[in-house]
């Protein structure tokens, strides 16, 4: 018994360790930190708060959580994408291989420090709609938006860590930036859906970003109407399809 609570002991101490270092890590690339927190804040305030005066409260909340969507998805993208491509091109992951982390602990650490980042962005949303862009919800519409934001984000941790078992460091960040502006902006995160043109709604409905939104949208009454399965079910596919590219990527990384 004292033998595998030591084991457990080691195994929690590895992890935290491992997940303190991915913080270290993450913290002293202020290229990646500095835009990904400013870039949905600054769109929001501009778009959503400034040029939205004469939309009224329905603008400012339809564009905090469209533009909660837009932030999560770079921290779970780049977080996973760009640092495991670049971790792997070093030949980290294979020093990983012989340490006491195991896969699992080093992809929950990335997972964390993903999700630490996506909610300070939705909470820096939250305070910049409620204070400036009068928005005005009930406790639990905010505390579903925030969960629902840090789960969604999911789907686009695991497309980001596809690409950064399957493609090289030097091209990471290019094939994450093809992913991530085209798809934010064809799903209606910085325009609303609803006035894009019938093909163009059709295109963003094959995209993982409208789905989210749309779940968003849902909990405070201005989604589309359509069911609410068909999102998750979508997301849920995106995640599965997702994981088994990025598991098959690794395996070929052990073999390599």
């Amino acid at each position: 018994m004292n033998s595998l609570d030591n084991h457990q002991g080691q195994g929690l101490i590895s992890f935290a360790y491992e997940l303190k270092i991915d913080i270290k890590m993450a913290l002293r690339e202020p290229s990646f930190i500095w835009p990904t927190l400013a870039f949905p804040l600054m769109f929001y305030v501009f778009f959503g708060i400034v040029f939205s005066d004469h939309a009224g409260q329905s603008s400012s909340t339809y564009l905090m959580v469209s533009y909660g969507v837009f932030g999560i998805m770079a921290p779970a993208l780049f977080g996973f994408g760009a640092s495991v491509a670049s971790e792997r091109d070093k030949g980290w992951l294979a020093i990983k291989q012989i340490s006491p982390v195991s896969p699992w602990q080093y992809m929950i650490a990335k997972l964390i420090n993903a999700i630490l980042f996506s909610l300070i962005i939705v909470i820096g949303l939250f305070i910049l709609g409620a204070v400036f862009g009068d928005v005005v919800l009930t406790r639990m519409q905010w505390l579903s938006i925030a969960g629902l934001m840090l789960l969604g984000s999911l789907p686009f941790c695991a497309i980001g860590l596809a690409i950064g078992f399957w493609v090289k460091a030097k091209s990471a960040t290019a094939v994450l930036n093809l992913i991530f502006l085209p798809s934010a902006f064809l799903s209606g995160l910085a325009i609303p859906v609803m006035i894009f043109p019938t093909w163009l709604q059709t295109v963003a409905m094959m995209l993982p970003p409208y789905h989210l939104s749309q779940l968003g949208l849902h909990l405070v009454d201005m989604s589309l109407g359509q069911s609410i399965w068909l999102h998750i079910s979508f997301l849920l596919t995106t995640l599965i399809i997702a994981t088994f590219i990025a598991v098959k990527g690794y395996q070929h990384c052990q073999t390599n």
